[in-house]
């Protein structure tokens, strides 16, 4: 599977359930989400604008994207939510591996580069490095309708977790998704 493929599978409306394991705090997480993913154009103004903050030829980007989620957390009594648009940029020399542009960061929520590679299996993992934490996360499909992700956030310096969680997400097949 390429990077085009696992993200031509990937669009759709998902729901989610994920336990995480907050080892700083010694807490079990449970959350309940609906996942959005959509395709966009590569001239959408908000595309653009990323490209040109981290200086990408958008001639050279693959399938940009706009992710967005909201669920519920048994560990607070505030909705979650949140989007952020993500760009893939494949490696010119092996398409196997590439940058992922992101709007909004996952560890942090700030502006966040992530590099990306596509195992022969079709699994997708993706490490970015923030300022204060490192953000691994691998993500394959079971079917097309089922696919598992697992995630790791470690110390800047990678040699302490504080965070491991496992989500599967099943698909919604409703004709009213997004």
């Amino acid at each position: 599977m390429n990077i085009t493929e696992f993200l031509e599978l990937s669009f759709g409306r998902w729901r989610s359930q994920r336990s995480g394991h907050h080892l700083a705090f010694a807490h079990f997480e449970e959350v309940l989400s609906t996942i959005d993913i959509v395709p966009l154009e590569k001239d959408d103004a908000v595309v653009l604008s990323i490209c040109e903050s981290y200086q990408v030829d958008p001639a050279t980007i693959v399938h940009p994207f706009r992710m967005s989620w909201e669920g519920e957390s048994d560990w607070d009594d505030k909705p979650v939510s949140g989007n952020t648009v993500l760009v893939p940029v494949p490696d010119a020399e092996n398409p196997a591996r590439g940058k992922l542009l992101r709007e909004v960061g996952y560890a942090e929520t700030i502006a966040a580069v992530g590099t990306y590679h596509m195992s022969e299996d079709g699994t997708f993992t993706l490490l970015t490095e923030y300022d204060r934490a490192c953000a691994e996360e691998k993500i394959w499909f079971a079917t097309p309708n089922l696919r598992f992700r697992v995630a790791t956030i470690k110390t800047s310096d990678g040699k302490g977790v504080t965070t491991a969680s496992f989500s599967s997400e099943i698909r919604s097949l409703s004709s009213s998704h997004i």
